[in-house]
């Protein structure tokens, strides 16, 4: 373009001369001095010379207004290369800022003040709903301004007479494309680092329900235990000391152990009685399994004596127990040769074999408290009911020796069964049925 323009004013200088000069035969061109108005006529004098072209005002004023073009072009492309820059500048600093807050990570406390008032993309609130909003006022904003930046890229044409030379200079493919790879890249992390703030969100609610259920379920079970030991009206001096009442000859009035056995070779139950039914005491106790509701059975059933049912086999025992006093029995079996003894305050008395021989006791089932079992838990016959007090009911997986036994039942040792110990919360009644305090060694001792 400059080149253009040197060689059109040389032309016109030299045909303005020649056209003056009568005679003379060359062209004379003579410098311009700096602020003087670029054209043709000048005489070095400082007198204007009356061009003799009719073109000449028109070439001038082109040359004028492609001066004038010129240089507004260069001044708007300074301002668009500063904004490029300046846009350039912030992508970057968001581009840094996303690398080094990554999402998930929390910072520190010292951190978060002292940057939480800074304008940048990378520095979250703490509430994960005001960082989405924020997130999205930001990338709407980003693409307003790359919006209007490409509006103001693109240069109204300027037509000039003699030639219609444009002025149209719009931005390269190159740039523009490069904005649009980079905001959708900041567009990209923006969305990511939305759905990680959902996702963690989400994961915190979650987090606070199940610690709320798990609260929730904590203090159930501790008004459920309230509200046992405000109803029992008990005041249990430890675990054992207490008893279970079962003062009606009915079918639903029982005790029932909250374990079961496992599978077993040999067992001993003791257990402490009280009870002035008649005809008989009924059952004390009973275990039932699927498939055999007798598998362990004591009953004493109107005039007969108490026995002993293993497997639904039957051996008659001689106890005697229907006196209105406490009474301590154990009896002892074992599946060899299914061997049994019957003891009774510390002393045995009775026993026998091939009771069930080489039958294992099955395990998973019932041991019902006062009431014999015809189903497994159930189906109770109200004259086999058991009426009186029991207390200190254990069983253990072994034959105890006759001396434990003896130790049990004059109150000088303590030994809970290993299987069944008793203990308050290992027994629950129904039915009427009642737990109440008792020392049964100091109980027994009044009774004497």
């Amino acid at each position: 373009m400059l080149t253009f323009v040197v060689g059109l004013l040389y032309l016109v200088s030299g045909r303005t001369v020649r056209s003056q000069g009568a005679t003379g035969s060359r062209f004379v061109c003579n410098a311009i001095p700096p602020g003087a108005e670029p054209g043709c006529g000048y005489d070095p004098s400082g007198n204007r010379l009356q061009s003799s072209s009719p073109g000449e005002d028109e070439l001038r004023n082109t040359i004028i207004v492609l001066r004038e073009t010129i240089l507004q072009q260069k001044e708007t492309l300074v301002i668009q290369q500063g904004t490029i820059k300046e846009l350039n500048s912030k992508l970057a600093r968001c581009e840094a800022a996303a690398d080094e807050s990554p999402p998930g990570r929390s910072r520190g406390q010292g951190s978060r003040r002292k940057e939480y008032g800074k304008n940048t993309m990378g520095d979250l609130p703490r509430d994960p709903g005001e960082s989405i909003d924020q997130l999205g006022k930001t990338m709407q904003s980003l693409k307003g301004r790359l919006e209007n930046l490409e509006q103001s890229l693109r240069l109204p044409s300027t037509n000039v007479s003699a030639g219609s030379v444009s002025a149209l200079t719009p931005l390269p493919l190159e740039l523009r494309e490069l904005l649009r790879q980079r905001l959708g890249a900041l567009e990209t992390q923006l969305l990511r680092k939305v759905a990680d703030l959902e996702e963690e969100k989400s994961q915190l609610y979650n987090e606070t329900a199940a610690h709320r259920q798990r609260t929730e379920s904590a203090l159930n079970s501790l008004m459920e235990r309230i509200t046992e030991l405000e109803k029992s009206n008990n005041a249990f001096k430890s675990p054992e000391d207490f008893k279970v009442s079962l003062p009606l000859r009915t079918n639903y009035l029982y005790g029932r152990i909250k374990k079961s056995l496992p599978e077993m070779y040999a067992f001993t139950v003791c257990m402490w009685l009280k009870s002035s039914a008649s005809p008989g005491i009924g059952t004390p106790f009973s275990y039932g399994v699927p498939g055999q509701a007798n598998e362990i059975v004591l009953i004493e059933w109107g005039n007969n004596p108490i026995e002993l049912l293993v497997n639904d086999k039957v051996a008659q025992l001689p106890l005697s127990v229907s006196d209105g006093r406490w009474h301590h029995i154990c009896i002892t079996w074992t599946t060899r040769d299914g061997f049994w003894e019957a003891y009774q305050d510390g002393e045995r008395l009775g026993t026998g074999d091939n009771l069930a021989p080489w039958h294992p006791i099955k395990p998973g089932g019932v041991i019902i408290l006062g009431q014999e079992q015809d189903i497994v838990g159930g189906r109770f016959d109200a004259t086999q009911a058991f009426v009186g007090e029991l207390s200190q009911f254990n069983m253990w997986d072994r034959v105890l020796r006759p001396m434990d036994i003896v130790g049990l039942a004059n109150c000088s040792a303590y030994m809970p069964g290993n299987v069944v110990p008793w203990v308050d919360a290992n027994v629950e009644v129904f039915g009427g049925g009642s737990k109440a305090a008792l020392e049964i060694c100091e109980d027994r001792a009044s009774d004497s």
